[in-house]
């Protein structure tokens, strides 16, 4: 009989053991999961927070809330590289954190006067020319801002010669 108490006891503790074991390694894995959604929550507010500072911008060009169209603007004033817009952004920059926010020409390194292109909307030939544009805004993020978001927006501005 008191064989049988030890042998109990020892099975007893070997199962308690065994579902410690199975224990941790649950909580390990949720506190994982944790982390990991919290991350994928980041990322998904940080690239919204981007999308609404491009949409910002467009916002304040077409509405002539800055004095006059950047995207109306010459292909010459592009000469130089692209126009940094950051200081223009100050509902959605307010913390300072965006990065980098540009203004360029889009697959136009020679910097001439482009055709529009094609469109549903009927023209006479060669009356208009457009501005091809790119707007492009960097945004850092993260625990330590290791991580960035970059978002690229294609503009079409048509212009008449």
């Amino acid at each position: 009989m008191n064989k049988q108490k030890g042998v109990v006891l020892i099975i007893s503790l070997v199962f308690l053991v065994a579902l410690t074991a199975v224990a941790a390694a649950l909580m390990q894995n949720t506190t994982t999961d944790m982390k990991m959604s919290g991350a994928s929550e980041e990322k998904t507010v940080v690239e919204q927070e981007v999308v609404s500072t491009v949409d910002e911008y467009i916002f304040l060009q077409v509405t002539g809330s800055m004095g006059n169209n950047g995207f109306s603007q010459p292909v010459a004033t592009f000469q130089y590289g692209a126009k940094d817009i950051i200081a223009e952004l100050t509902k959605t920059n307010k913390d300072g954190d965006i990065g980098a926010a540009t203004l360029d020409l889009a697959n136009n390194k020679f910097q001439l006067q482009a055709d529009c292109p094609h469109s549903k909307f009927a023209s006479s030939a060669q009356v208009f020319t457009c501005n091809v544009l790119r707007i492009q805004i960097n945004k850092k993020y993260g625990r330590n801002k290791m991580s960035r978001v970059e978002v690229n927006s294609g503009i079409v501005q048509h212009l008449l010669k």
